[in-house]
Parts: C-alpha cells; sequence; structure tokens
C-alpha cells in the first residue's frame, strides 16, 4: 500500500518517504511491523483525495497532518512543525507545512538514527545527520539541541533506546539531558518508556544506567538511587552494594520474563525486590544484615509503583512477588515439608515467576554458585502443589448439605477446611474434620 500511495503522490508532484524505526531497522537488520511514511510537496487536501481513492481514511486531527487507512498497519504523515507551549510532553502547537523540506522535516526527530529517511519508490536513503554512521558506531546522538530539549519524555526515550540497541549515549546528548526537566511528565508517557525497555531490552540494567549517566534517577526513581552506597555481606554479595545487584538481577529476570504469567509485574518486581534494604541494612557483629527487607520495603515500594502506574492488579502482584521472594530459596535450604511449599505457592499470586524471581534474584551476583538443585526441588514442589490444587475439596456447599447454616463463622470452617487442602488430606476426611471443627466452635460459643 505505502508503494500505491508513492505512486498517486508522485504524479502530483510530491514524495514519499518511509521514516523513523522502519528505516532505521531495516539499515540494522531488524525486523520491524510498525510502518510510518511521511507525504512531501502536496498539500494535505490532495493526500486525502489520494488516501480517499485507495480504501478508507482516518485522520488525527487535521492541524497534525496524519491518516491512515483502515485495514492497513500503516501511520501516513505529512511533515509538520512544532513549537512547545509548556513543559509537557503534549505541550505543543503542531502545524502541517508540506514544502517544509526533508531537512527541517527530519530535524524534529529525536535521534540521529530516527532522523533516516527511504523513498519509497527509489530506495534512496537521505540521511541528514549521519545516522547511519552513528548505526554503525552504535552511538545514540541526539539531531537538534533546541528540537531535543523541547521534549523531556527524550531523556527516558534515549535510556529506552540504549537498553533496547545495547548503544552508548554521546557525550552531548547526556550532558543536554542533565539540563532537563522532568517533573511535568504524565506517569503514563514514563510507564510506557520503562515498559519498553523492562519488555524489550535484553539488558534493561543499561536504561538506569543511562538515567543515572544523565543524573535523571531522582524524579521518577529516587528509590533506586537510595540502593547505591547499601552495602551487602560481600560473602553472599561479591559485586558490591544493592544497585549492583539489582541491575544484575534485572537483567537474569530479562532472560525468564516470559515464562512468568504477568512479564512486566515480573520485571518490576525485579527492579523493586531489595528496596527495603535500604531501611533494614545495618552491621550486627561485624557482618551486614537486612532483616525483614522483604516486608519493611513493601510500603517503599508500593509508593514507587503508585508513581508510575495505576494498574492495580499489577501493582498488587508486585507487591505480592517482593513479599515472598526470599521464601522459596529458604524452603530449599531448610528441605521444608511439602505443606509448607504448598502454602507459600497458595499465598503467591504467580508461583511459577516466584520460582523464577528466587533464581534471578540468586544468580544477580558475581559467581553465583549453580541453582540447578533448587530450581529441581522448587519444581518438583510446585508440580505436586498443582495436583493438590486439581483434586476435589470442601466447599461452602458441602458444608450447608452437610446441615451447617450459613453465616459469618463459614469463613473461618472454610479456611480452616483450606489448610486441610494444602496438607494433602481428602475431601471426605477433610470435611469430617471441618464438621468436628465447627461443632467444636459452636460448643465453645455455647
Amino acid at each position: 500500500m505505502a508503494k500505491k500511495i508513492a505512486a498517486c503522490v508522485a504524479r502530483k508532484g510530491g514524495r514519499t518517504f518511509f521514516v523513523g524505526g522502519c528505516v532505521r531497522d531495516r539499515i540494522a537488520g531488524i525486523e520491524n511491523k510498525d510502518i510510518d511514511i511521511e507525504i512531501h510537496g502536496i498539500y494535505p487536501k490532495d493526500l486525502a483525495l489520494i488516501l480517499d481513492k485507495l480504501g478508507k481514511r482516518t485522520e488525527m486531527g487535521a492541524s497534525f497532518g496524519i491518516f491512515g487507512l483502515k485495514g492497513y498497519d500503516l501511520d501516513i504523515a505529512m511533515p509538520r512543525k512544532e513549537e512547545a507551549t509548556g513543559r509537557g510532553h503534549k505541550d505543543f502547537e503542531v502545524y502541517v507545512d508540506p514544502f517544509l523540506g526533508t531537512r527541517k522535516a527530519a530535524m524534529r526527530r529525536d535521534f540521529t538514527m530516527n532522523a533516516l529517511m527511504e523513498d519509497v519508490l527509489t530506495g534512496e536513503i537521505l540521511d541528514h545527520f549521519g545516522g547511519i554512521e552513528d548505526l554503525k558506531c552504535k552511538v545514540l546522538r541526539h539531531v537538534n539541541d533546541d528540537t531535543f530539549a523541547e521534549d523531556p519524555l527524550r531523556v527516558l526515550r534515549a535510556a529506552q533506546f540504549a537498553a533496547r540497541f545495547e548503544f552508548a549515549v554521546a557525550e552531548e546528548t547526556i550532558n543536554l539531558a542533565k539540563t532537563m526537566d522532568l517533573g511535568a511528565l504524565a506517569k503514563e508517557r514514563v510507564f510506557e518508556e520503562l515498559k519498553k525497555a523492562l519488555q524489550k531490552a535484553q539488558k534493561p540494567s543499561i536504561f538506569f544506567e543511562v538515567m543515572k549517566q544523565m543524573n535523571q534517577l531522582s524524579v521518577w526513581f529516587p528509590e533506586l538511587e537510595q540502593l547505591m552506597g547499601v552495602m551487602q555481606n560481600p560473602k553472599y554479595h561479591p559485586e558490591g552494594d544493592v544497585w549492583n545487584h539489582t541491575m544484575l538481577v534485572l537483567d537474569r529476570a530479562a532472560g525468564m520474563k516470559n515464562e512468568a504469567e504477568n512479564p512486566v509485574g515480573f520485571m518490576l518486581a525485579a527492579l523493586t525486590h531489595d528496596f527495603g534494604k535500604v531501611l533494614t541494612t545495618c552491621e550486627v557483629d561485624g557482618s551486614i544484615r537486612s532483616w525483614k527487607h522483604e516486608t519493611e520495603g513493601i510500603p517503599m515500594i508500593r509508593r514507587f509503583l503508585e508513581r508510575i502506574t495505576n494498574e492495580t492488579k499489577l501493582i498488587k502482584y508486585v507487591l505480592n512477588m517482593d513479599a515472598l521472594h526470599m521464601k522459596p530459596n529458604m524452603m530449599f535450604y531448610q528441605k521444608a515439608k511439602k505443606k509448607t511449599t504448598n502454602r507459600m505457592f497458595d499465598q503467591a499470586e504467580d508461583p511459577q515467576g516466584l520460582i523464577l524471581l528466587a533464581k534471578a534474584d540468586h544468580q544477580g551476583r558475581e559467581s553465583a554458585p549453580s541453582y540447578e538443585e533448587a530450581e529441581e526441588f522448587l519444581k518438583l514442589r510446585l508440580e505436586y502443589f498443582k495436583k493438590i490444587m486439581e483434586k476435589p475439596y470442601v466447599m461452602g456447599a458441602d458444608l450447608v448439605k452437610a446441615g451447617l447454616k450459613p453465616g459469618p463463622e463459614f469463613s473461618e470452617y472454610l479456611e480452616f477446611a483450606h489448610k486441610l487442602r494444602l496438607a494433602g488430606v481428602e475431601k471426605d476426611k477433610a470435611l469430617a474434620q471441618t464438621l468436628a471443627y465447627a461443632e467444636k466452635c459452636r460448643g465453645g460459643e455455647e
């Protein structure tokens, strides 16, 4: 469809270019299904007529000059000027200018690698700002001081691109980013950039390392900044402070995230799991300890999560995983009984993800010992837990059928029955024991 549009535009005297990520990724040999084209040299009304002949046109506001065709995954735009009107990411006045010229149109792009343009019909690459060389050298460099500084979201985009492509950020871009204020950004936009880094990067730690280089952790990620300098017992953590450990855990978790029920939540749990060490780390008899950091850190983790997202289910998942993250390895070392591991998995929002988090935590240190034995133990226990949970169990209807009248005490009876279920007691025996327990409770009330 892009070539059909380009041919029609050419007949009107204009040119059509692939722009942005699709050009960058084609040159870099990376698959990209998001296709963006930009139309130069014809008026918006003429482009609208062309699109109407080719399909059902959609439009995002007349001033934006952004079109689409229903049924095609294709963004169609016209060159436009943007003038900042405030501090936020959306505080811009936008004007369409079809005759702006390719250089000025590319100048509004964020980075040189994203400012590349490719003629749809001829394949000619327009590289006004050295994007191809920066791609070859794996350097992320901003296009223009003035246009870059107008949009503070570009600081986060620099960090997530650096993480996704494992590029170094040019010194001049780092220095410019240090001067920019991120305080007016909407949390939704910040979270989108963070999610891209957590989901698409093999080494998401680069995102935070770049934010650190830019001195830009304090507004949105102050809890991470506080991890720096919080020391750990060198016997177990030769990698150094909690920041170093967290970055290693995050990169380990990146290779496991797709095995978790909630990949984004899993990555956030890896990121936040040791926040509590800021509050609990102390030296006892010459040894560094962080007792109860997994629970003491929960309010701190909640504040962080609520700063970046309103997704209550996601927040619940992360808090649950972090509160439990120490238990799997503890269960292995103690060779805990099956009913104990059953209780742990029952508490977990994502039992499989909990094992993976414990594994990432274990491996997130220098010269970590093998995790094979622990993983095998935990996987076998998880299989046992799943089999237990598949069996028939005592429900409220069973208690009513046995003659108990529904009431507020039912929740206590069902909780007792659930404990028996986790202990592996068969339904018939569990029902009899629950009824006996209920009789005892009622007798005590009398």
